[in-house]
């Protein structure tokens, strides 16, 4: 995915998670077969064509898929459209950080 010829200053990372919105950048596909409770799903191919979708959360993004990979080539895209996010990793890391920042359990 190639930045915008618009350079804006990258964005600060994400410190408070539990006010961030989780964004999960796998396939459609992928996503039906588990993701995060209350987390969107826009692929990463998807990104440039709904960059006003994005900006409607009107909260910083925590951006996950399967390995982090793919959540970091988002979060670089992203972050030079000026939007604050931060790369969660695996979407399974993003669950499971989330559930022990509020108390909850694995199970």
């Amino acid at each position: 995915m190639k930045p915008s010829a618009v350079h804006s200053t990258p964005s600060a990372p994400v410190t408070d998670q539990s006010s961030a919105v989780v964004l999960d950048v796998r396939s459609r596909e992928e996503f039906a077969f588990g993701h995060v409770p209350g987390s969107y799903n826009i692929p990463l191919h998807e990104l440039p064509q709904r960059l006003n979708d994005i900006r409607a959360l009107g909260r910083p993004l925590i951006l996950c898929c399967a390995s982090g990979q793919r959540s970091g080539q988002a979060v670089h895209y992203l972050r030079s459209q000026g939007i604050a996010c931060e790369n969660g990793g695996s979407w399974l890391e993003v669950r499971y950080n989330l559930l022990n920042e509020s108390g909850g359990c694995c199970g």
